[in-house]
């Protein structure tokens, strides 16, 4: 069944992505946290179900299932905390379920100011208060903002298909395959960042691109 087949892409996608990291970035691949217990996703998917009328996403279900989100390790080196060795998605860090719902469901007696958007957020830059990022749905992956556009058009159709653009952009390139962030290496770390406009400061000058 397709739903099924887009659930073992995104599987297989994840593993190529891994093992990638692992061999080229190991502090990014030890800073994976492990998977989400089965409850929790349950719980995940009766509570979206119960407050806004539809479930998890079954490609994010199954990314949860693989890792719960990432825990950015210690880097001695970077003093100015500039590099989260968890961010090495050109889209961010991995939202564990309980901050990826309390971001989509609305508070306590309030209405649904993502204009009923049958998705969820699992991917933001914006680790001290996330305001915008990626979000998983039916449909695919798109850009979310809670000042903005709730959610847009999916960029992507599936979350397998963005996790094989990564992996493809990492491994074969072109390296502007995703946009002007490009992939690069600093302190055993995968990190995505604009030539033309870094946003690295002394971490820039050791960064450098994979091609």
């Amino acid at each position: 069944m397709p739903g099924e087949h887009r659930v073992e892409r995104t599987a297989e996608a994840w593993q190529a992505l891994t093992e990638w990291l692992a061999v080229h970035a190991s502090l990014s691949f030890a800073s994976l946290l492990p998977p989400v217990p089965e409850k929790d996703i349950t719980n995940a998917d009766a509570a979206l179900r119960q407050r806004l009328g539809f479930g998890l996403p079954p490609e994010l279900a199954a990314l949860w299932r693989l890792c719960g989100g990432v825990e950015h390790q210690l880097i001695e080196a970077d003093e100015e905390g500039e590099v989260g060795s968890g961010a090495f998605l050109p889209g961010g860090v991995i939202l564990p379920p309980a901050q990826a719902l309390g971001l989509r469901l609305p508070a306590s007696g309030g209405g649904d100011g993502w204009g009923g958007a049958q998705v969820v957020p699992w991917l933001t830059r914006d680790e001290a208060g996330p305001e915008h990022g990626l979000y998983a749905s039916k449909r695919g992956v798109g850009e979310w903002s809670i000042v903005d556009e709730p959610a847009g058009g999916p960029a992507y159709p599936s979350v397998a298909a963005y996790l094989e653009t990564v992996h493809r952009t990492l491994a074969a390139g072109p390296p502007d395959l995703m946009g002007s962030d490009v992939p690069g290496l600093v302190w055993d770390c995968l990190v995505w960042d604009d030539p033309g406009n870094p946003g690295l400061d002394e971490a820039g000058e050791l960064w450098r691109r994979i091609h």
